[in-house]
């Protein structure tokens, strides 16, 4: 009998680790991470789950903190990562807000291990990332502010969310195409997702920058 009291208390400690969250906790060894994006010890790797205890991941939100900068980047953060500096997902993108290497290269960040141990740079990262954005995407903002494209409305926050899951270059052919070229990524988000999701946001705190740097 005790042997069985200790297999199920053993069965009930995975699922409770395995549905802590809107992320599953993976080890290490489960998949490969490429040698450039590889973390300093201790860093948790997650993977997205659908669903929480029945629950869809849309119903789990963070605190509301408003309609400024910070609750824009606190609810994106929110989505990427719960909000959490030192996560690695499986396709390794890194941190709090989610970053590719290649995109941190651009922004002048070349170590990984810094980036992930340091949320201060991070935070720089995510502004600084921002402004680059707003400069690439500047006309397509003035263009396409307040229309609708299949039936959302299109803001600037919403536009900028879109460019840090997609990219600034793949959101300008979904407004220029009117949403015929939606993306959508390895976990399911799309461009017209986050325009929705992330819409109403007064980000007007950054201010645009022609190949900004952290």
């Amino acid at each position: 009998m005790k042997r069985w009291i200790r297999i199920a208390l053993h069965l009930a400690m995975i699922v409770v680790l395995t549905s802590f969250g809107s992320y599953t906790i993976m080890k290490k060894g489960d998949f490969t991470v490429p040698d450039s994006l590889k973390v300093a010890t201790g860093s948790e790797i997650f993977a997205p789950l659908d669903s929480i205890a029945g629950l869809d991941v849309d119903e789990v939100t963070p605190p509301f903190l408003g309609k400024a900068y910070n609750g824009f980047k606190e609810a994106l953060a929110f989505k990427e990562s719960q909000g959490r500096y030192h996560v690695v997902n499986t396709l390794g993108y890194l941190g709090k807000y989610q970053f590719g290497s290649s995109t941190l290269n651009l922004m002048g960040i070349y170590d990984m291990d810094t980036f992930l141990d340091s949320p201060e740079l991070q935070e720089k990262a995510f502004a600084t990332n921002i402004a680059r954005n707003k400069w690439i995407l500047r006309r397509d903002i003035k263009r396409f502010m307040g229309k609708k494209i299949g039936g959302i409305e299109v803001t600037e926050s919403g536009i900028l969310a879109a460019a840090h899951l997609a990219g600034a270059g793949n959101v300008k052919k979904y407004l220029r195409s009117y949403g015929q070229e939606d993306v959508t990524d390895a976990y399911g988000s799309s461009i017209s997702y986050y325009l929705k999701k992330f819409a109403g946001y007064d980000i007007s705190k950054i201010e645009q920058k022609k190949n900004a740097k952290v």
